[in-house]
C-alpha cells in the first residue's frame, strides 16, 4: 500500500523561474489520450490534475498566458514559464479560470497523483496498455459517474463562476 499523498505538492517548470504549489488533492486527474493532446505534449497521452485556481497558488516568477488551439474550437490558455517556456497548467474554454488543469508532470513528485480515469482511449496508441482498476472510456465521460462525492461538491461551489464565464463568452 502506498503513503497517503501529504499537500501541498510544489512543481514548476525546467529552469526553476516559475514555482507553484498545490494546496490540496485535485477534483480529478486525467489521463487523456486523444490525439490533439498527443500532438500537444508530444507523448503519448497527456496528464492533467483538475484543480480549482485558487488551490494552485505561484511561488515564484510569473507564466505567460498563451492563447492555444484546441479540439473543441474554444481553445484554452496555457500557462507557460517565460524563459523556457515549460507549460505548467492551462485553463480550457469549458471552465475558464476558475479551473486549472495543472501538468502533473511539472510536479515535483508527479508520481503522487496518478490517473483516476483514462480518456479518449479509442486514438491511444495501440502499445501503450492501460493498468487494471483505473477507469478507461473511448472518448469523454459522465463526470457525476466517476467523480468522488467530494469533487462534485467542490464543483458545484465553483459553477457559479463557471457559468458566469461562459455567459460572458455566450457560451451558454
Amino acid at each position: 500500500m502506498q503513503d497517503p499523498v501529504r499537500f501541498p505538492l510544489a512543481g514548476g517548470c525546467d529552469c526553476r523561474h516559475v514555482r507553484y504549489r498545490v494546496t490540496t488533492r485535485p477534483l480529478f486527474v486525467h489521463c487523456c489520450h486523444c490525439r490533439w493532446c498527443q500532438r500537444e505534449s508530444g507523448a503519448s497521452f497527456a496528464l492533467n490534475a483538475l484543480l480549482e485556481s485558487d488551490r494552485v497558488e505561484l511561488t515564484a516568477g510569473e507564466v505567460r498566458m498563451v492563447d492555444t488551439p484546441s479540439e473543441s474550437g474554444l481553445g484554452q490558455q496555457v500557462a507557460r514559464c517565460p524563459h523556457c517556456l515549460v507549460a505548467l497548467w492551462s485553463h480550457y474554454a469549458g471552465s475558464g479560470p476558475a479551473v486549472k488543469f495543472v501538468r502533473v508532470g511539472t510536479l515535483d513528485e508527479p508520481d503522487a497523483l496518478p490517473p483516476d480515469i483514462h480518456i479518449f482511449t479509442a486514438s491511444k496508441q495501440p502499445w501503450v496498455v492501460l493498468p487494471e482498476g483505473t477507469p478507461a472510456v473511448p472518448a469523454y465521460y459522465d463526470r457525476d459517474a466517476y467523480w468522488p462525492a467530494a469533487s462534485l461538491e467542490r464543483r458545484r461551489a465553483i459553477l457559479p463562476q463557471i457559468e458566469a464565464w461562459q455567459a460572458a463568452r455566450g457560451q451558454r
